[in-house]
């Protein structure tokens, strides 16, 4: 799993990458955002929870991708923290987990406005500024993580905070619930990933039916997209789907059509080799049934010899004793 996440994180740090996942969720694949406006920011924070005797010991949790974004809607601009978690397996507690990092940007948002005030020597109005270090006048940026669930099955784990508490209707009113913000392929129609303006469409969709090898090969080779995909693309796959992708190294793109040929024909092969498995097992089998029936053998003998209980072995042979 640690390869997978590896893979799948460099892939989404990608800028073109990236901006095509927010503009498709946020914009419905309107291009807002654009890959030049991204700045990568840093994923590391600091969180002081309480440890033994009340002591504050901090702790390092590293997100997954973090970036500024300026977004331009009808002349005006919005600046906003656009964060990616890569899922190459279901997780259960992703409310919590992306909730716990949008709250340390706020928190982090809130130092760093305190000490800019600090720095300036500027003299709180208020005993509330005194008090927060943030004052009235300060405004935080928006911070939107977004998962990115790169496996086909459907995600059945909680997508809200609420769906994770034992708690009736009566409590559940007065706790703020949390959503998190999630593409998976599985979700998306097949008509809606040509919304995706980059290969992020074929890489999505790969993954969607890639559990369903005759749709997956149908779909490759009716897309003439996939006659040209990206190595980093091909290698993202690869890994994450299991694919057993056969192409040649050292060439920036790949035919995904030739690659994918490569499993049908281990398959074919794997085929035929069952096949002739299964005639070997017979060929054993009907032998041993005449030497049952010859009186050589017991039917608890024969059994043995074929590595089967004496039930299975009268259901396979259909001798009794």
């Amino acid at each position: 799993m640690a390869e997978k996440d590896a893979i799948t994180k460099e892939y989404m740090q990608d800028n073109e990458i990236f901006a095509d996942a927010f503009n498709y969720y946020l914009y419905n694949g309107e291009q807002v955002i654009k890959p030049e406006q991204l700045r990568p920011l840093d994923t590391t924070q600091i969180v002081l929870p309480y440890g033994s005797g009340e002591q504050s010991v901090p702790e390092q949790r590293y997100r997954d991708v973090l970036k500024m974004a300026t977004a331009m809607t009808d002349d005006h601009a919005a600046y906003l923290l656009l964060g990616i978690e890569d899922q190459s397996e279901i997780h259960n507690a992703m409310p919590v987990k992306n909730m716990f990092y949008d709250a340390g940007q706020y928190v982090k948002q809130v130092e760093s406005a305190a000490k800019s005030h600090r720095a300036a020597g500027d003299k709180p109005e208020t005993s509330a500024d005194f008090l927060s270090g943030f004052y009235k006048t300060d405004k935080l940026l928006p911070v939107i993580t977004l998962t990115m669930y790169f496996g086909a099955d459907e995600w059945n784990a909680p997508r809200d905070l609420h769906s994770m508490l034992a708690a009736d209707e009566s409590i559940l009113k007065f706790v703020d619930n949390y959503r998190i913000h999630l593409i998976a392929p599985a979700d998306i129609a097949d008509e809606d990933f040509a919304k995706f303006r980059t290969e992020l469409n074929l890489a999505l969709k790969y993954v969607k039916y890639s559990k369903n090898k005759n749709k997956l090969s149908d779909m490759i080779q009716e897309d003439t997209a996939y006659r040209k995909v990206s190595r980093k693309t091909a290698d993202m796959l690869n890994i994450v789907t299991n694919s057993g992708l056969h192409y040649a190294e050292g060439k920036e793109s790949v035919d995904m059509c030739e690659a994918i040929e490569g499993i049908r024909n281990d398959a074919r092969e794997e085929g035929r080799e069952e096949g002739r498995e299964e005639g070997r097992e017979e060929g054993v089998l009907k032998t041993l049934v005449d030497l049952v029936k010859d009186g050589i053998l017991t039917l608890a003998d024969a059994a043995k010899r074929a590595n089967m209980s004496v039930s299975e072995f009268e259901v396979k042979s259909g001798l009794k004793a």
